[in-house]
This record gives structure tokens, C-alpha cells and sequence, in this order.
């Protein structure tokens, strides 16, 4: 079914554009709520930009994460996180500020804690502590990151294709960003590097559809000499829409699965390119197209210029 889509008839394509005024509303009404839930609910930073204490426990045998966890959330550091370093046998702890406490205190706290309820012989080898400090620069690296990459794209595809088409493309990457980190803000789920990385590769994945959409728009605007520009757009979102449910569903497919049985660790990792690639592909049809549109983008346009033969006034003159 989906492939069948690649062969549409340009004369019976998939009239998106018509809708155009409902998914516009929709986009508005996402971004406003997400904006509003970041300006009053804000993000929840995680320990890498909030700080804390790191301690390095030692184990005999392979560790049981998942009982380590539970001892932890009886003990009242359910908001610990806990992962391997290493080996099976080397478990790393993270545990958010705790008031005046220092970090020699925290790691003593822990071994005792462990040691009566862990049948096992634990040390504790590094205990460290990251200030809040450390935490606002990755917060501001990663922004100008986010930053960085967008005003990139916009020089790329406005070389590479048009102005239009990069405005479009660079907007719908920012929705992109919003709505993840809106929901974020919404859920209270804890922002982390992980997920600085899963915006990022959002991003990449969702440029990657604009880019592959945008050529289809630009060849058929030279092709379709006869065709109104929403009806270029609309075939050319028609003969790509195959290729764009079929990745996407595909990647979603593994991302539930990492959402299932990944663990704790990758779990918001997980949640936010899944979304990404949602809106990512909500964006590519409807978003970037709309905007291609508004701007005014015409045959005109995308016409490659015409290059003077060498000789050539020469041959008018005679």
C-alpha cells in the first residue's frame, strides 16, 4: 500500500495542502502550550545539570541493579541513578544535592546503607562531588549546540536549494524541539545529556525528510511546468509520503522496543527520539510545506540560472 504512493498520479495526488489551516491551528496550539508549560512547570534537570554526588561502588559479584535500585528507594534515595561503570561488578551511583551534606558524608551514608541490606562484600572506591556550576555550562553548551546546528542547517540548505525552503525547514526544526522539550516539561521527566543527544539526533533525522522532500519539491517545480504551486507540493508530498511513513514507522518500531526492555537508562533517551520522530514526520508534511507556501515560493524560484555560452554574443553580432 505505502509503496503504491510512489507511483501517484500527478493528476489525483493526496490533497494535503487543504487542510493546511487545521494543522497550522494544531502547530500554534502545541508550541503556545509547550511554551507556557516550560515558562511555568520549567525543565527537570537532571543530576548532569543540577549537580550532586558520584560514588563508585565495588562489588565481588556481578551487581543486581534492580535490587540496588529498591534498597535505595526504601532508604529515601529513590531519585539515585544507578548504572554500570565498567564491569557487571562496578556500579556507579549518582544522588542529587541533599542539603549541607557533603559528599564524604553522602558516600558513607550509602556504604552503610548497602551493607546492611546487601548480602555482599561492597566497597566504596571514589566518591565526587559535581557543583551546580558544572551543571549550568553543559545547560548553556548545550543550547549553543542546538543553536549552532539550526543557524548551520539554514546556511546549507539555502546554498544547496533556496531561502524559502531553509526558512521552512530550519522552523519546523525548531517545533521539532519545542514540542520534545514541551512534553518534558509537562511530564516532569528528568532532562539529562541523553536527551540533549536524542534533540540532536532529532534534528539530523528530521533534516534528512526535509531534505529528501524539498528535492522532490524543486524537481517537480521544473518538471510540472503547468502546475500551481500547492499542486507541485502536493504531488511532490504524495510520491515521498511512502518513503517518509516507511522510515518512520520503522525507527519507531525499535524505539518502543529500547522503551520496553532498554532500562532506566536510555528509558527518556528512548521517549524523546520517539516523539521526535513523530512531530519530525508531522512536521515534513504538513509544517515545512505550509511555511513553503506562505513565503511565496514559485517556479521562478527553483529554475537553475542560465549559464552564457562562451562565444555566444559573438555568434548574435554575425
Amino acid at each position: 500500500m505505502f509503496f503504491q504512493i510512489t507511483k501517484v498520479d500527478e493528476n489525483r495526488p493526496l490533497d494535503f495542502m487543504s487542510i493546511n489551516k487545521w494543522t497550522t491551528a494544531l502547530s500554534v496550539i502545541l508550541i503556545v502550550a509547550s511554551l507556557i508549560s516550560l515558562s511555568v512547570n520549567k525543565l527537570n534537570w537532571g543530576l548532569d545539570f543540577t549537580g550532586g554526588t558520584l560514588v563508585e561502588v565495588g562489588f565481588s559479584q556481578p551487581a543486581n541493579l534492580t535490587e540496588l535500585r529498591s534498597v535505595l528507594e526504601e532508604n529515601d534515595f529513590g531519585d539515585a541513578i544507578v548504572q554500570n561503570y565498567g564491569t557487571p561488578r562496578d556500579v556507579l551511583v549518582r544522588v542529587p544535592p541533599r542539603g549541607e551534606g557533603d559528599s564524604d558524608a553522602v558516600g558513607n551514608q550509602l556504604l552503610q546503607m548497602l551493607q546492611a541490606n546487601i548480602n555482599d562484600d561492597i566497597q566504596i572506591r571514589r566518591v565526587e562531588f559535581v557543583g551546580p556550576q558544572v551543571g549550568e555550562e553543559l545547560a548553556e553548551a548545550g543550547g549553543l549546540a542546538l543553536l549552532v546546528a539550526l543557524i548551520c542547517i539554514l546556511i546549507y540548505v539555502s546554498f544547496r536549494f533556496e531561502w524559502r525552503l531553509a526558512l521552512s525547514a530550519v522552523a519546523g526544526l525548531g517545533q521539532d524541539v519545542i514540542l520534545i522539550l514541551g512534553l518534558f516539561s509537562i511530564t516532569q521527566m528528568q532532562v539529562d545529556l541523553t536527551i540533549l543527544a536524542a534533540l540532536l539526533a532529532v534534528i539530523g533525522y528530521s533534516l534528512n525528510d526535509s531534505i529528501v522532500v524539498a528535492d522532490r519539491i524543486r524537481e517537480n517545480f521544473r518538471k510540472l511546468r503547468k502546475e500551481d504551486p500547492t499542486s507541485v507540493i502536493n504531488i511532490s508530498l504524495s510520491q515521498t509520503l511512502s518513503r517518509t511513513l516507511v522510515t518512520s514507522l520503522t525507527t519507531l518500531v525499535v524505539l518502543i522496543v529500547l522503551m520496553l526492555f532498554g532500562g532506566q537508562m536510555i528509558f527518556g533517551f528512548s521517549v524523546a527520539l520517539a516523539v521526535g520522530v513523530v512531530v519530525g514526520t508531522y512536521s515534513s508534511v504538513f509544517t515545512r510545506s505550509t511555511l513553503v507556501l506562505a513565503l511565496g515560493i514559485s517556479r521562478e524560484d527553483l529554475m537553475p540560472p542560465e549559464v552564457e555560452k562562451e562565444g555566444e554574443d559573438q555568434e548574435n553580432y554575425l
